[in-house]
């Protein structure tokens, strides 16, 4: 048999459960690598995680490399033998470093010249020599941030070593790997099952783990078993559950025997918010929260044991223990806080520096007060509001229950505005202003919201490029690349007629003199502009669209959008690959001209019926489309462009543009420049390509 199941287990202590899935699937990737680079044919390769160990199973695995042929190429004819045939020093010593003579070399002959060429025929090495090597070196590639040691020894791996299997379909394949021996031993379940078996076969995995070890090793077939019983809970209390993808892995990777129970906590509690109750029963216990058919958070909650117990109630007991005065302190905070006003936290902000050399959170909320005012002025929204927002947005930092619960600061500024007496709008855009988060996150819901979100993001990006600390290369520890994206989604999506222009230009100006301004302004543009590339390319759009539309750098992102739409239209139509070409000739001509352009064409000097034809077309565009440019009408534009096709390919056809008379050939590229300008009202489509 040629091909047999190979088996690897490392037996670890409790693996870090927010990087196991990571951790499993770099030892696979990395597995795979290796086998392939060292030519072992083989099947899939199976990943299995738990919190105590890392195991692969590599179907239909050679048992032997395949034999292949070397080849190593020596010194030329002309460089081995001298002028009578005698072989040289260079060649005879090559010669010997592989074992044979001169006679035996072969030839080698190209185009280039002929050369002495060693070839033999290399026999393949077993998978079980091979194998030890490939664990080692993927083991010491996983992606492990923080390397421990155990007992005396120097071996470092993310957590202690306990057992290493090693099996070849039935052979075990000796080897020492992080210091331990390979055996045969499996360990199971800490406190279930046999806590040690033996396996006398790769193919025996994962299933005798399950059925001797109590231990469900296929990550995957954990979580779905997980999820579905955690649903099936919910839908028995008569509601449904919050089961986030975040917390579904990191409960799979807590667990080796899931047991799904649940449990309950006082009523009095659902008057705390229910974002502090959930923030705590997820973040700190790993409890999945129950909400009614109305969203209403229900008390009780579903959690996931690691035992299968004759008496469960006793854990459901222990768990609600657990959790009561976790509730209590948020029930404590909450009420704590509301014996004063939110605004009253005001003069707390002067005691928290913002960031070294830009002021306290006092003087970044005096900012985004302002910039929120500003800006609620450009897109239509209530000024006022925007401004209260802005005196507000800090305050909840220094309440008792966002110093607890620091995830959930501005949902808490929302819960006490509201408690003041606050505007509704107001007190939305209090939880609202860090909207969105992360790529898919909602977007503010109202404008006095997207107001001060935008000016909450903008004061950050000014502030950090106005000390020199903006992103370098993959490092962002300010996140600017996320604002300024956040900053991109709020304007384009909600439509907005904010140019980044002025917004740039305001958020430096309220910093005053504690940032040095220089050319600002346009490294901010520059950089929000940028985090279209990502954005476009993850909705499809190709780099030359992207490319010809960044070249005319619009700075209103709504404008930047309906170009890219309406470039992304004209590629669709039959004239725009030779309209694409024209333009690039156009632009090569005129780079290659230092001559002073007319400010017009004039009439008077054309005389191939060609440029006449071009020149009056040009004219009657020029005037119809500045009603389109001016309603950003791009995609209309370009529909009415591509009916220069024609009159520019006779134009290049039958006119020379660079001719010897010195007037006629200034009045026709300042034709090809106004042809040229035309298209730059949309994009520079000389940048598409076919």
């Amino acid at each position: 048999m040629n091909e047999k199941t190979f088996l690897v287990e490392i037996g670890t202590e409790e693996l870090p459960p927010k990087g196991l899935r990571n951790l499993a699937e770099a030892f696979a990737m990395h597995v795979t690598v290796e086998l392939d680079s060292m030519g072992l044919a083989h099947g899939k390769v199976h990943w299995f995680a738990t919190p105590r160990r890392l195991a692969l199973k590599v179907a239909s695995l050679s048992m032997v490399q395949p034999s292949h042929e070397v080849q190593k190429r020596g010194p030329a004819l002309s460089a081995a033998f001298d002028a009578n045939g005698n072989a040289t020093k260079a060649a005879e010593s090559w010669a010997r470093g592989h074992g044979i003579t001169l006679a035996q070399a072969n030839r080698l002959s190209t185009n280039k010249g002929e050369w002495l060429l060693y070839r033999t025929q290399v026999k393949g090495k077993s998978a079980k020599s091979l194998l030890p090597k490939i664990i080692a070196s993927a083991l010491g590639k996983l992606p492990i941030h923080k390397l421990m040691r155990w007992n005396a020894s120097d071996v470092e791996f993310v957590r202690p070593v306990h057992t290493v299997t090693l099996l070849m379909g039935e052979e075990l394949i000796p080897a020492t790997i992080l210091g331990i021996e390979s055996q045969r031993t499996i360990r199971g379940h800490r406190f279930m099952g046999d806590i040690e078996f033996i396996i006398d076969n790769a193919d025996d995995y994962p299933n005798i783990l399950e059925q001797r070890g109590k231990v469900i090793a296929d990550y995957a077939i954990r979580k779905e078993k997980i999820k579905v019983e955690v649903a099936a809970a919910a839908r028995y209390l008569g509601g449904k559950v919050d089961l986030s993808e975040n917390l579904l892995e990191e409960v799979t990777s807590l667990v080796e025997w899931p047991v799904v129970l649940v449990a309950t906590f006082e009523e009095k509690f659902l008057k705390v918010p229910a974002e502090a109750l959930v923030y705590t029963m997820k973040r700190d216990q790993k409890y999945f929260p129950v909400y009614d058919g109305t969203g209403k958070l229900l008390p009780n909650f579903i959690f996931v044991t690691n035992i299968e117990s004759s008496n469960p109630q006793q854990i459901i007991t222990g768990n609600e223990k657990v959790v009561r005065p976790r509730l209590a302190d948020a029930e404590f905070f909450f009420n704590a806080d509301r014996k004063k006003r939110l605004e009253d936290n005001l003069p707390s902000l002067e005691n928290v520096v913002f960031q070294k050399g830009l002021g306290t959170l006092r003087d970044r909320t005096v900012r985004i007060q302002a910039l929120a005012g500003w800006i609620a002025s450009q897109i239509g929204a209530d000024v006022n509001y925007a401004k209260r927002a802005g005196l507000l947005s800090k305050c909840d930092l220094m309440t008792n229950m966002v110093f607890e619960f620091t995830d959930i600061q501005g949902v808490m500024g929302m819960h006490y505005a509201r408690h003041d007496g606050e505007a509704e709008d107001v007190a939305v855009a209090l939880n609202e202003q860090y909207q969105p988060r992360y790529a898919k996150d909602d977007l503010p819901s109202n404008l006095v919201g997207c107001a001060l979100a935008i000016a909450d993001k903008m004061d950050t990006i000014a502030g950090i490029f106005g000390i020199d600390q903006s992103p370098k290369g993959d490092k962002d520890p300010f996140a600017l690349r996320r604002a300024a994206l956040g900053v991109l989604r709020i304007i384009v999506d909600k439509n907005l007629p904010l140019d980044l222009q002025s917004l740039s230009e305001e958020a430096v100006r309220l910093y005053g003199k504690k940032i040095n301004r220089g050319d600002i302004v346009n490294h901010i543009i520059d950089f929000i502009l940028c985090r279209f590339r990502n954005w476009y390319h993850e909705e499809g759009y190709s780099v030359d669209t992207l490319q010809a539309v960044m070249a005319c750098r619009p700075t209103r992102p709504t404008d930047f959008d309906a170009r890219m739409r309406a470039v992304s239209y004209f590629r669709t139509l039959d004239e725009s690959v030779a309209l694409a070409l024209a333009n690039k000739r156009v632009s090569s001509i005129l780079a290659k001209s230092n001559e002073m352009l007319n400010s017009s064409v004039q009439t008077s000097l054309l005389k191939e019926n060609e440029e006449i034809q071009l020149a009056t077309f040009v004219t009657v565009l020029s005037d119809k489309l500045q009603l389109y440019f001016a309603e950003g009408r791009y995609k209309d534009a370009l529909i009415e462009l591509a009916q220069l096709r024609e009159s520019v390919d006779d134009f290049f056809d039958r006119v020379m543009v660079i001719t010897d008379d010195v007037e006629v050939r200034i009045n026709r590229l300042t034709l090809l420049a106004k042809l040229r300008d035309l298209f730059l009202q949309v994009a520079d489509i000389s940048l598409l390509k076919r």
